[in-house]
């Protein structure tokens, strides 16, 4: 399950013969298999959907992800009962010593850190010595590296007047959009390993129902960081952010990346990153698995090394194949 719909068209979404079926205004009914579905986005407000379609995504595990008024992911529909291990790996995961989770974000801050060195190295000749922070983050980073290395990151990345900002425009919206998508593929794959999503291991605001979804994702965010760079050297990342746009944000989750010594899509790498987290709680030591090398990110030359196999990001739901 890989594959990424998009419905940005006035649709009636249903289920027929476990397919979604989409039928438009323009009289045509494309369909999907729900086992070859990850991961349904709906932009178009006029939208329409059946309680049967609704609850066959869910036991396809597959997430809905629905957009607002201005086309931005608002919310995510999730399975209730993803792993038939939920409540042991839930009991484990409540029961976390807290000098393990520490360890655990160590890790997870070192792999990002050692991504966004990699991209700068592709995007700007120099890596401004992050993958050297990546190696000094300690349990908690208690330093707060994370935060240094991104006072160094984006300006290099962006260009030195660039500062990131949750309700900026330009390269900004592009980055709130796919980190939206890759944080609704990780929510989805925290709840597939049978985690809870809103317990977390460093994000702790009360108001976040996917804490933990938002810690694993941060290793990942370079590959959005990525693409978005490649659109910005193409001039797209100040125009409108439309259906061609989004598809190469969506194309994230396809991108070859690195992890357990093998090329993976990275909206299968995000499982097997929630898979080795649900492991780590339950044996009581770090055995999480994340992106491990360069793969998946833009070369120099604005391609990529790691591509996308081109099923998953049509700009509105595709035909069966």
């Amino acid at each position: 399950m890989t594959r990424t719909v998009v419905v940005s068209s006035p649709a009636r979404l249903s289920l027929r013969h476990r397919q979604l079926v989409v039928a438009r205004a323009d009289g045509s009914s494309p369909t999907v298999p729900l086992e070859d579905l990850a991961l349904l986005l709906v932009e178009e407000p006029q939208a329409t959907y059946t309680h049967a379609l609704l609850a066959a995504l869910m036991e396809a595990k597959a997430a809905l992800v629905v957009c607002g008024a201005d086309h931005m992911p608002a919310g995510v529909l999730l399975p209730y009962q993803a792993n038939a291990l939920a409540g042991e790996r839930q009991r484990a995961q409540l029961g976390c010593p807290r000098p393990l989770a520490k360890r655990l974000w160590q890790a997870i801050v070192a792999a990002k850190l050692r991504r966004q060195a990699d991209l700068l190295r592709r995007a700007a000749g120099s890596d401004l010595g992050l993958a050297a922070m990546a190696r000094r983050v300690r349990s908690g980073d208690p330093e707060n590296l994370e935060a240094q290395g991104a006072q160094r990151y984006w300006p290099a990345l962006f260009g030195s007047g660039f500062r990131r900002d949750r309700t900026g425009e330009g390269a900004n919206r592009l980055l709130n959009y796919g980190y939206a998508v890759l944080r609704a593929a990780t929510a989805r794959a925290v709840v597939a390993a049978g985690l809870l999503p809103a317990l977390g291991l460093f994000h702790a605001n009360r108001g976040d129902a996917f804490a933990l979804a938002s810690d694993l994702m941060e290793p990942y965010r370079p590959f959005v960081d990525g693409v978005v760079w490649d659109l910005a050297q193409a001039g797209r990342a100040e125009g409108a952010l439309d259906r061609e746009v989004k598809a190469h944000l969506l194309g994230v989750l396809n991108l070859a990346v690195g992890i357990e010594g093998k090329a993976m899509p990275l909206g299968l790498a995000l499982g097997r990153s929630a898979a080795s987290l649900a492991a780590s709680f339950g044996a009581r030591r770090v055995l999480l698995r994340l992106p491990e090398n360069a793969e998946g990110l833009p070369a120099a030359d604005g391609g990529d090394d790691g591509g996308s196999d081109g099923d998953a990001t049509p700009p509105e739901a595709a035909p069966a194949p």
